[in-house]
Protein backbone atom coordinates (compact mmCIF):
# COMPACT_ATOMS: atom_id res chain seq x y z
CA UNK A 1 0.00 0.00 0.00
CA UNK A 2 2.94 2.51 0.37
CA UNK A 3 2.63 3.25 -3.45
CA UNK A 4 -0.43 5.29 -2.45
CA UNK A 5 1.61 7.48 -1.07
CA UNK A 6 4.43 9.70 -2.78
CA UNK A 7 7.52 10.28 -0.40
CA UNK A 8 6.90 12.05 2.57
CA UNK A 9 4.99 12.23 5.46
CA UNK A 10 1.18 12.69 6.55
CA UNK A 11 1.05 14.74 9.51
CA UNK A 12 -1.72 14.50 11.92
CA UNK A 13 -2.96 17.49 14.02
CA UNK A 14 -4.39 15.66 17.43
CA UNK A 15 -2.65 12.83 16.77
CA UNK A 16 -2.46 12.05 20.21
CA UNK A 17 -5.71 12.24 20.80
CA UNK A 18 -7.86 9.07 21.52
CA UNK A 19 -9.16 8.72 17.37
CA UNK A 20 -6.24 10.86 16.23
CA UNK A 21 -3.77 8.55 17.35
CA UNK A 22 -5.95 5.57 15.85
CA UNK A 23 -5.74 7.72 12.20
CA UNK A 24 -1.95 8.07 12.88
CA UNK A 25 -1.38 5.03 12.97
CA UNK A 26 -3.68 3.71 9.95
CA UNK A 27 -1.47 6.02 8.37
CA UNK A 28 1.94 4.37 8.88
CA UNK A 29 -0.04 0.76 8.49
CA UNK A 30 -0.82 2.28 4.91
CA UNK A 31 2.54 3.17 4.15
CA UNK A 32 3.00 6.74 5.61
CA UNK A 33 5.78 8.43 7.13
CA UNK A 34 4.40 10.03 10.21
CA UNK A 35 4.57 13.60 11.66
CA UNK A 36 2.54 14.33 15.26
CA UNK A 37 1.44 17.59 16.30
CA UNK A 38 0.24 17.50 20.25
CA UNK A 39 -0.41 20.23 22.39
CA UNK A 40 -0.10 18.17 26.49
CA UNK A 41 0.22 14.74 25.56
CA UNK A 42 3.85 14.45 24.74
CA UNK A 43 4.14 11.05 26.02
CA UNK A 44 0.98 9.74 23.81
CA UNK A 45 2.34 11.74 20.96
CA UNK A 46 5.98 9.66 21.47
CA UNK A 47 4.14 6.39 22.19
CA UNK A 48 2.17 6.86 18.65
CA UNK A 49 5.81 7.76 17.16
CA UNK A 50 7.15 4.35 18.51
CA UNK A 51 4.79 2.09 17.06
CA UNK A 52 4.72 3.83 13.59
CA UNK A 53 8.54 3.08 13.88
CA UNK A 54 7.71 -0.64 14.76
CA UNK A 55 6.29 -0.48 11.40
CA UNK A 56 9.66 0.57 9.22
CA UNK A 57 8.25 4.23 8.77
CA UNK A 58 10.28 7.57 9.75
CA UNK A 59 8.18 9.36 12.46
CA UNK A 60 8.55 12.56 14.47
CA UNK A 61 6.53 14.49 16.71
CA UNK A 62 6.01 18.66 16.83
CA UNK A 63 4.17 20.47 20.05
CA UNK A 64 1.57 23.33 19.25
CA UNK A 65 -1.07 24.96 20.94
CA UNK A 66 -2.95 25.21 17.40
CA UNK A 67 -4.75 28.50 18.75
CA UNK A 68 -1.44 29.95 18.25
CA UNK A 69 -0.32 30.52 14.66
CA UNK A 70 3.11 30.56 15.01
CA UNK A 71 3.17 27.77 16.94
CA UNK A 72 1.38 25.89 14.04
CA UNK A 73 3.67 27.40 11.47
CA UNK A 74 7.23 26.12 13.46
CA UNK A 75 5.91 23.02 13.79
CA UNK A 76 5.04 22.46 9.94
CA UNK A 77 8.48 23.72 9.89
CA UNK A 78 9.99 21.17 11.45
CA UNK A 79 7.96 19.08 10.35
CA UNK A 80 8.72 19.71 6.59
CA UNK A 81 12.17 20.14 7.43
CA UNK A 82 12.49 16.25 9.12
CA UNK A 83 10.49 14.70 6.12
CA UNK A 84 11.23 16.88 3.28
CA UNK A 85 7.84 16.86 2.33
CA UNK A 86 3.98 16.17 3.65
CA UNK A 87 1.69 14.84 1.44
CA UNK A 88 -0.79 14.74 3.74
CA UNK A 89 -2.80 17.46 6.75
CA UNK A 90 -4.86 15.48 8.71
CA UNK A 91 -6.94 17.64 10.97
CA UNK A 92 -7.99 15.97 14.38
CA UNK A 93 -7.64 18.51 16.59
CA UNK A 94 -10.35 19.74 19.29
CA UNK A 95 -11.00 20.54 22.82
CA UNK A 96 -13.55 18.04 25.05
CA UNK A 97 -16.40 19.80 24.83
CA UNK A 98 -19.09 20.38 27.73
CA UNK A 99 -22.28 18.37 26.82
CA UNK A 100 -24.76 21.42 26.91
CA UNK A 101 -27.89 23.41 25.15
CA UNK A 102 -27.24 26.36 23.13
CA UNK A 103 -29.52 28.14 25.36
CA UNK A 104 -26.70 27.77 28.18
CA UNK A 105 -23.13 27.75 26.10
CA UNK A 106 -20.80 30.57 27.58
CA UNK A 107 -19.27 33.37 25.81
CA UNK A 108 -15.60 31.35 27.10
CA UNK A 109 -17.48 28.10 25.77
CA UNK A 110 -17.56 29.00 22.02
CA UNK A 111 -15.05 30.97 21.71
CA UNK A 112 -12.84 28.47 22.68
CA UNK A 113 -14.02 25.99 20.67
CA UNK A 114 -13.93 28.02 17.54
CA UNK A 115 -10.27 29.38 18.26
CA UNK A 116 -9.20 25.49 18.56
CA UNK A 117 -11.11 23.93 15.83
CA UNK A 118 -12.06 26.97 13.40
CA UNK A 119 -8.54 28.99 13.98
CA UNK A 120 -6.54 26.09 14.51
CA UNK A 121 -7.44 24.45 11.19
CA UNK A 122 -7.13 27.64 9.30
CA UNK A 123 -3.34 27.98 10.97
CA UNK A 124 -3.03 25.14 9.82
CA UNK A 125 -4.36 25.13 6.35
CA UNK A 126 -2.31 28.62 6.18
CA UNK A 127 0.71 27.30 7.45
CA UNK A 128 0.80 23.56 4.91
CA UNK A 129 -1.07 25.19 1.60
CA UNK A 130 2.16 26.97 0.29
CA UNK A 131 4.52 23.78 0.87
CA UNK A 132 1.74 21.15 -0.52
CA UNK A 133 1.42 23.54 -3.42
CA UNK A 134 5.61 23.74 -3.72
CA UNK A 135 5.74 19.71 -3.92
CA UNK A 136 2.95 19.62 -6.75
CA UNK A 137 -0.11 18.51 -4.63
CA UNK A 138 -1.51 16.63 -1.46
CA UNK A 139 -4.27 16.39 0.60
CA UNK A 140 -6.73 17.75 3.50
CA UNK A 141 -8.31 15.47 5.55
CA UNK A 142 -11.02 17.00 7.88
CA UNK A 143 -12.28 15.07 10.69
CA UNK A 144 -16.01 16.60 11.08
CA UNK A 145 -19.26 15.66 13.10
CA UNK A 146 -22.03 13.41 12.12
CA UNK A 147 -23.93 16.32 13.39
CA UNK A 148 -23.85 18.13 10.35
CA UNK A 149 -26.24 16.01 9.48
CA UNK A 150 -28.32 15.89 12.01
CA UNK A 151 -28.11 18.19 14.88
CA UNK A 152 -27.28 16.33 18.24
CA UNK A 153 -29.10 18.54 20.92
CA UNK A 154 -26.40 18.71 23.51
CA UNK A 155 -23.34 18.65 21.33
CA UNK A 156 -23.36 21.88 19.38
CA UNK A 157 -20.04 23.09 20.81
CA UNK A 158 -18.22 20.42 18.93
CA UNK A 159 -20.65 20.69 15.58
CA UNK A 160 -20.60 24.25 15.07
CA UNK A 161 -17.09 25.27 14.76
CA UNK A 162 -16.54 21.96 12.60
CA UNK A 163 -19.14 23.16 9.97
CA UNK A 164 -17.15 26.24 9.79
CA UNK A 165 -14.57 23.72 8.70
CA UNK A 166 -16.60 22.05 6.19
CA UNK A 167 -16.84 25.06 4.40
CA UNK A 168 -13.49 25.95 4.86
CA UNK A 169 -12.89 21.79 2.84
CA UNK A 170 -15.19 23.05 0.34
CA UNK A 171 -13.24 26.49 -0.43
CA UNK A 172 -10.05 24.38 -0.28
CA UNK A 173 -11.10 22.14 -2.98
CA UNK A 174 -13.11 24.84 -5.35
CA UNK A 175 -9.93 26.88 -4.70
CA UNK A 176 -6.84 24.91 -5.06
CA UNK A 177 -7.82 21.53 -6.92
CA UNK A 178 -5.56 23.62 -10.19
CA UNK A 179 -2.29 22.88 -7.62
CA UNK A 180 -3.77 19.41 -7.37
CA UNK A 181 -4.71 19.95 -3.81
CA UNK A 182 -7.77 17.98 -2.61
CA UNK A 183 -9.41 18.49 0.59
CA UNK A 184 -12.48 16.07 2.04
CA UNK A 185 -14.10 15.56 5.39
CA UNK A 186 -14.93 12.60 7.27
CA UNK A 187 -17.95 13.07 9.54
CA UNK A 188 -16.96 11.34 12.83
CA UNK A 189 -20.01 9.24 14.41
CA UNK A 190 -19.76 8.37 18.46
CA UNK A 191 -16.49 6.41 18.75
CA UNK A 192 -15.31 4.23 21.28
CA UNK A 193 -12.51 6.65 22.09
CA UNK A 194 -11.38 10.22 23.32
CA UNK A 195 -14.36 12.39 24.73
CA UNK A 196 -16.87 9.71 24.68
CA UNK A 197 -14.90 7.46 27.07
CA UNK A 198 -14.08 10.81 29.11
CA UNK A 199 -17.53 11.55 29.14
CA UNK A 200 -18.74 8.27 30.11
CA UNK A 201 -16.55 8.08 32.74
CA UNK A 202 -17.51 11.58 34.27
CA UNK A 203 -21.47 10.52 33.88
CA UNK A 204 -22.60 12.59 30.73
CA UNK A 205 -23.19 9.17 28.64
CA UNK A 206 -25.26 7.14 30.76
CA UNK A 207 -26.25 4.05 30.00
CA UNK A 208 -30.01 5.56 29.00
CA UNK A 209 -28.48 7.83 26.48
CA UNK A 210 -26.03 5.15 25.10
CA UNK A 211 -29.37 2.99 24.69
CA UNK A 212 -30.94 5.97 23.12
CA UNK A 213 -28.39 6.58 20.48
CA UNK A 214 -28.05 2.79 19.95
CA UNK A 215 -31.74 2.94 18.65
CA UNK A 216 -31.03 5.69 16.41
CA UNK A 217 -28.30 4.00 14.34
CA UNK A 218 -28.76 1.20 11.42
CA UNK A 219 -25.35 0.04 12.61
CA UNK A 220 -26.13 -0.74 16.62
CA UNK A 221 -22.74 -0.42 17.99
CA UNK A 222 -19.94 2.43 18.30
CA UNK A 223 -17.37 2.68 15.68
CA UNK A 224 -13.69 2.57 16.73
CA UNK A 225 -10.74 4.91 15.67
CA UNK A 226 -9.61 2.53 13.24
CA UNK A 227 -12.95 2.89 10.77
CA UNK A 228 -12.02 6.62 10.71
CA UNK A 229 -8.60 5.87 10.12
CA UNK A 230 -9.07 3.69 6.81
CA UNK A 231 -11.79 6.50 5.63
CA UNK A 232 -8.56 8.78 6.22
CA UNK A 233 -6.68 6.93 4.40
CA UNK A 234 -8.49 6.29 1.39
CA UNK A 235 -9.28 10.08 1.15
CA UNK A 236 -5.94 10.90 1.13
CA UNK A 237 -4.61 7.96 -0.87
CA UNK A 238 -3.94 7.59 -4.80
CA UNK A 239 -7.07 5.63 -4.47
CA UNK A 240 -8.97 8.57 -4.01
CA UNK A 241 -7.32 11.09 -6.34
CA UNK A 242 -10.53 12.02 -8.20
CA UNK A 243 -12.26 12.58 -4.94
CA UNK A 244 -12.09 15.93 -3.56
CA UNK A 245 -14.83 19.00 -1.77
CA UNK A 246 -16.74 15.81 -0.47
CA UNK A 247 -17.80 14.36 3.27
CA UNK A 248 -18.33 10.67 3.97
CA UNK A 249 -20.17 10.31 7.33
CA UNK A 250 -18.25 7.44 9.23
CA UNK A 251 -21.24 7.06 11.69
CA UNK A 252 -22.88 3.25 11.90
CA UNK A 253 -26.03 5.59 9.38
CA UNK A 254 -26.98 8.11 12.50
CA UNK A 255 -28.92 10.65 10.55
CA UNK A 256 -30.41 8.45 8.11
Amino acid sequence: MAADFPAGATIVFGGSGGIGRGVALEFAEAGSDLAVVYRSKQAVAEEVAAAARALGRQATVHRADVRERAEVFAAVAEAAAAHGRLHTVVWGAGPVVPQVPIADWTEEQFRQSMEIEAFGFNHAVQATLPHLRAAGGGSYVHLGSAGHDWWPRLDGLSVAPKACNEALIKGIAKEEGRHEIRANSILVGVIDAGQFQIGKAAGTFTPEWEAAVKAMLPLARWGSPRDIGQAAVFLASARANYVTGQTISVAGGFGV
